[in-house]
């Protein structure tokens, strides 16, 4: 790592705010019916998090719909109770996975290296199926935003080699 790069991380804040919202029709479904929901992905994400030193603000599980999904992303930008948010489900390619169609157009910038490396990262574990996810990241707000897929093992593999090393940096350059 560079001089400046370590200069520039060592500024960052230590502990961010985050919130997490887990994207699924079938478990938000299951919640509605009052039955135990099993969100793996979305305690991997937790976990990750709290073991990094940050602090999860808020956690909410949404429906693969485009008006709750987009209240959602708003919501998480102007949340003056949040420095970062992470959004997993609805990456894929499949009709109703329309998660980065509604965010994308919210993001002030897009940080395509977060997909691009993602998918590299991923091509190691899973093989040619890596081309299927569509992961983004961006900055709005002074906040940064993280779009994975469902899978707990993208979701591991975001938390340890993407998100728990930059996240911080990112947002102290996004308030710049």
């Amino acid at each position: 790592m560079s001089e400046s790069a370590k200069k520039h991380k060592s500024q960052a804040l230590k502990t961010l705010r985050f919130g997490i919202f887990t994207i699924s029709t079938s478990r938000y479904q299951q919640s509605q019916e009052h039955q135990t929901v099993e969100d793996v992905t979305g305690k991997i994400i937790e976990n990750s998090l709290r073991k990094g030193g940050h602090k999860i603000t808020l956690k909410k599980l949404i429906p693969d719909d485009p008006v709750l999904i987009k209240e959602c992303v708003e919501n998480a930008i102007a949340s003056p109770e949040l420095d970062a948010a992470v959004f997993c489900g609805g990456t894929g390619v499949a009709k109703s996975d329309i998660t980065i169609e509604i965010a994308t157009p919210l993001l002030q910038k897009v940080l395509p290296g977060f997909g691009e490396i993602f998918r590299r990262l991923s091509y190691d574990d899973i093989g040619s199926s890596a081309l299927l996810s569509r992961a983004i990241a961006g900055v709005t707000n002074g906040k940064i935003l993280f779009f994975l897929p469902g899978s707990p093992n993208a979701a591991k593999l975001c938390m340890e080699k993407l998100i728990l090393p930059e996240a911080a940096h990112i947002v102290k350059h996004a308030r710049e």
